[in-house]
Formats: structure tokens, C-alpha cells, sequence
């Protein structure tokens, strides 16, 4: 995998026009209850693409060759500011995908794949996905690391600052994780992360605070079910990029001026 912020701009190009796929994990800063750091969401992005980066390896068994570019540290987060969060708006954090992936196609890359670590994020990565493929000759992706299916798992649902996101970063960050208080789930239960129906969407103002900022319990997180989450999680990307791959090589046009 080369670091498109680690190396010289002549071989960044030069991967990109052989067809390596950039890789650009989205995170967010924003409140994650009172034991995880803010910038969870981005440190677990990162973590799921390089993992599944080292088991795609570097692309000299035919696999794809990766670019990955450093995360993207803020999203759309509004509904954290009830306590502390960066946050874009929607339409400011579709512009700086905008611009990103334009930047992408005009350094010589045809195909991209954002790899989306925070729900509040979900729609504008893959509006984002959409509109550059309208303006250019590439082939984009878009995906939440958790949403992906892997070969014995089905996706798995992270909830916020709960079991399942504290047990990823205990895996690859127990010094930023502090002890976590019991969580009693309110009545009547919040309605973002448990839909009444399925298919619907549903929003109800003061949610979040009502919920103190987590939507279930950390307490019974472990390191050793986040490492396995995580070996779960790298292997359904690992999986999703090897078939983007597949789907997409030699579909897309020439770099621009190539």
C-alpha cells in the first residue's frame, strides 16, 4: 500500500494511472460518551482500511494496488453538538468530497473508493461517489467499514460509544480508552438507531441528549472481541475492494492529459 502523503508526487501519479485505487477513509470529531476520545470514528476507519490493506498486500499477486489517503478527520456530526463535536455541515462536507475526488481524477486516478467510518456520513459519501461519476470518466465506491458482509459474518450494526465501538479501539488503542459507566437505555427508547418499521427513517429532536451521547452498554467491551471485530471488519473490506477491482479495471477512461 503507498501513502499518498509519504511519497513523492511523481510515483503517486504514476499509481494512479496504472490503475491503483485511491482509498480515502471519513471520519468525524465529535463527542463519543465519556470514555472514548472524539476522534473515534476516524482512528477506526483507519484501522479497518490497513488491515484490509495488509491482506490485500501490495498488489504483486494480482490484487489491486492501493493508495491510501491520509483520513479525513471532520464529518457531519450536528446531532453531537449537544455536547462537543467538529462539524460539517452536509452540503460543506459534499463540497470538500467534491473537490477531493475532482483533485483525485486531475492527479490520475480513475478509480477512488471512500471507505466511511461515521453514520452521520453515510449519505453524503455516497452522494458524493455519485456526482463525480457524472463529471468524470471513473469508477468510484462508497462504503461504511461495519455495513459490509463478510463470508461467515453479516454486517454488523456499531451503535455510538457502545460494545462494539469501544471493543475496536480497545484493540488498536487502549490508551485512549477510559472506563466506561453502565448504560441504562431511557424510556421510551430513542428511535435513529431502532427503526418502528423497517426501511424508515426516523428523527426526533433531543434524541441524543436524552440518550447521553451512547446508544447501548460499553461495559462488557474487551480487546479480544475487538480484535476480532476488527479481523471481521478488514476481511469484508478486503473483500468489497477485491471485487470493486474486479468490477471495475479497465472501465474507466484515460488520466486527464495521459
Amino acid at each position: 500500500m503507498i501513502r499518498l502523503d509519504r511519497q513523492p508526487w511523481r510515483e503517486v501519479r504514476a499509481a494512479g494511472e496504472r490503475g491503483a485505487i485511491a482509498v480515502l477513509p471519513v471520519g468525524s470529531q465529535e463527542q463519543h460518551s465519556e470514555h472514548l476520545p472524539m476522534g473515534t470514528d476516524t482512528l477506526l476507519a483507519e484501522a479497518v482500511v490497513d488491515a484490509a490493506a495488509g491482506l490485500i498486500g501490495d498488489g504483486g499477486d494480482g490484487g489491486p494496488e492501493l493508495v491510501r489517503l491520509p483520513a479525513l478527520p471532520f464529518g457531519h456530526s450536528p446531532h453531537h453538538l449537544f455536547a462537543a463535536a467538529v462539524s460539517l455541515s452536509a452540503t460543506t462536507l459534499l463540497a470538500v468530497l467534491d473537490d477531493a475526488l475532482d483533485s483525485l481524477v486531475r492527479s490520475g486516478f480513475r478509480r477512488v473508493l471512500l471507505v466511511n467510518g461515521h453514520a452521520g456520513n453515510d449519505e453524503v459519501v455516497r452522494l458524493a461517489v455519485k456526482r463525480c461519476a457524472l463529471r468524470s470518466d471513473v469508477a468510484l465506491g462508497a462504503c461504511s467499514y461495519w455495513a459490509l458482509a463478510g463470508p461467515e459474518e453479516p454486517p454488523q450494526s456499531p451503535g455510538h460509544a457502545g460494545w462494539f465501538e469501544t471493543s475496536l479501539l480497545l484493540a488498536v488503542h487502549p490508551d485512549l480508552v477510559r472506563p466506561a459507566v453502565r448504560w441504562r437505555e431511557p424510556d421510551p427508547p430513542p428511535l435513529f438507531h431502532r427503526s418502528p418499521a423497517p426501511g424508515l427513517v426516523v428523527a426526533r429532536h433531543g434524541e441524543w441528549e436524552r440518550v447521553g451521547g451512547a446508544t447501548d452498554d460499553a461495559t462488557d467491551a474487551e480487546a479480544d472481541t475487538g480484535r476480532g471485530l476488527l479481523a471481521a471488519r478488514a476481511e469484508a473490506l478486503a473483500g468489497a475492494i477485491r471485487a470493486f477491482d474486479a468490477a471495475t479495471a479497465g472501465s474507466h477512461g484515460p488520466s486527464p492529459g495521459s
